[in-house]
């Protein structure tokens, strides 16, 4: 089969399941589980002959022949044995269920994964199929699968500022599906003429990453196979640990993160009467500045505490973080003095599956122990005064970015130009603040504005009524969600 004959039998096999109920998120489940089998049984074959670890009696060759209930059975039993497995293949098939109720329409997805060689078809092919249903799937507002998943134009744009460089190592504490890694990966092919020992680390010993969500780290870790990093009979490079738990054994060169939105950790207990109960949860770590139940806060924290002296950041962080008092004051004050915060992207609504969220982007470099700052300049470009993006009709897209990057000036930092004059260009968004500048605010807040927002004085500037109108749909949907959260939590 051709490359489009492919995605199209794909996304028709989806759209059949989804008239049966079953979403995005669960076909890309089951497609996970069965490409995977279909993949090691190719393995087993010539030339590869490999033995991945897949026992025989639940082979890709046990499920072909049979159909009905004696396929539904067999199927559930296979999940369940293979989730008992050590390596990739354990964490590919943890908590795995099946959600095809109907045996004849399993039998069906069996038959188009068995028609098509996964190995030999490229990684853009594969990993453009998978990454696909993906953002289906984060589209979704119902499923919540929109807080694992970053607008890949918004990585693409901050991986090409961080420009990472072969034989370095990258973390992301909390890495959702992968787009982080994948992204990089990407960079590094395209951007770098590798040399076998080279590929080979880009392959296997690049990426580390956390994920404490049994069904995204499924996602993601297929999402990296099919894209050529890690080995089907490998070790995963994705960890299921809570990441803030412990002060990290390894330190890396690069950290690029989203940490999920959400202020406040919390953990669920079974109290004395037996009833679940959720309480703040607080990590008490001797290398943090500050203890607090802030989970933004933490992930700050804790990716600091990842970095290589020479290491450096990129994290997606929300607003409350640049002005939040208390423990937020502490850790801003800390990362000032400790490390090189040199840019904010100010980032605007509108362009994440979590509705409402005004996030920025701290890019930070550390630093050895000093007796001064490490910190000189911050510079800020403010991409949300006057900016409207939505997620289906305007959507951020790499290009929206550009100017951005190009003030970044990833082949020099060192040699940047304020677009700002309060005379000559009081409309540009590109700007510096010394350190003694923020040291001086109040609650050292990096809250900064100096943009006129023209919706405020001109009704003239507003939105489409199209956008202002998904904008409203999505919001309200949003709240739906977090609504039907509470009730859950409180019945």
């Amino acid at each position: 089969m051709t490359t489009d004959t492919i995605i199209s039998k794909v996304w028709s096999f989806c759209t059949t399941l989804r008239d049966d109920g079953v979403g995005y998120g669960d076909y890309l489940e089951q497609l996970t589980y069965l490409i995977f089998l279909k993949m090691a049984d190719e393995y087993g074959r010539p030339p590869y002959k490999r033995d991945v670890g897949v026992p025989k009696k639940y082979s890709w060759a046990t499920l072909r022949p049979l159909k009905g209930a004696e396929l539904e059975v067999h199927y559930v039993e296979t999940l369940r044995a293979l989730s008992t497995e050590k390596g990739m293949l354990g964490q590919i098939f943890t908590k795995s269920q099946n959600k095809i109720t109907d045996p004849a329409k399993l039998a069906r997805l069996i038959e188009m994964v068995d028609g098509v060689e996964w190995v030999m078809l490229g990684s853009d092919t594969k990993g453009d199929i998978y990454e696909g249903i993906l953002e289906k799937n984060a589209e979704d507002t119902k499923s919540g699968a929109g807080q694992y998943f970053t607008p890949r134009a918004l990585i693409a744009a901050m991986v090409e500022c961080m420009a990472p460089e072969p034989g370095k190592t990258i973390a992301d504490p909390a890495c959702g599906t992968g787009g982080f890694f994948l992204a990089a990966y990407d960079y590094l092919v395209k951007t770098h003429k590798l040399d076998k020992d080279q590929k080979a680390s880009l392959k296997n010993g690049t990426f580390h990453g956390n994920e404490i969500v049994a069904g995204t780290r499924r996602l993601c870790l297929m999402n990296l196979f099919l894209h050529n990093i890690g080995e089907i009979d490998g070790e995963s490079c994705v960890s299921a640990a809570d990441a803030l738990v412990a002060q990290p054994s390894k330190t890396v060169d690069y950290v690029l993160a989203n940490p999920p939105f959400g202020k406040k950790s919390s953990m669920t207990f079974t109290n004395e009467e037996g009833e679940q109960e959720r309480d703040d949860l607080t990590y008490n770590r001797q290398d943090f500045w500050a203890t607090t139940s802030n989970k933004q806060l933490n992930f700050l924290q804790h990716i600091r505490s990842m970095l290589k002296t020479t290491g450096r950041a990129a994290v997606v962080l929300p607003d409350n973080v640049l002005f939040e008092g208390g423990a937020g004051e502490t850790v801003r004050k800390k990362l000032l003095e400790t490390t090189e915060l040199h840019t904010i992207l100010r980032l605007p609504t509108g362009i994440f599956y979590a509705q409402g969220v005004k996030a920025n982007v701290l890019f930070f470099d550390n630093r050895p122990a000093s007796k001064s700052a490490a910190t000189k300049d911050v510079w800020y470009y403010d991409y949300r005064t006057n900016i409207h993006h939505t997620l289906k009709r305007k959507t951020l897209r790499l290009e929206d970015l550009r100017e951005f990057i190009n003030c970044y000036n990833p082949a020099n930092r060192h040699k940047r130009k304020e677009t700002w004059h309060p005379e000559m260009n009081p409309d540009g968004r590109w700007r510096k603040f010394t350190y003694e500048e923020l040291a001086a605010r109040d609650k050292t807040s990096l809250d900064l504005f100096w943009l006129k927002d023209d919706s405020l004085a001109d009704l003239d500037n507003l939105p489409e009524p199209a956008d202002l109108a998904e904008e409203i749909i999505d919001n309200l949907e949003a709240g739906l969600l977090s609504f039907r959260a509470v009730a859950k939590s409180l019945l």
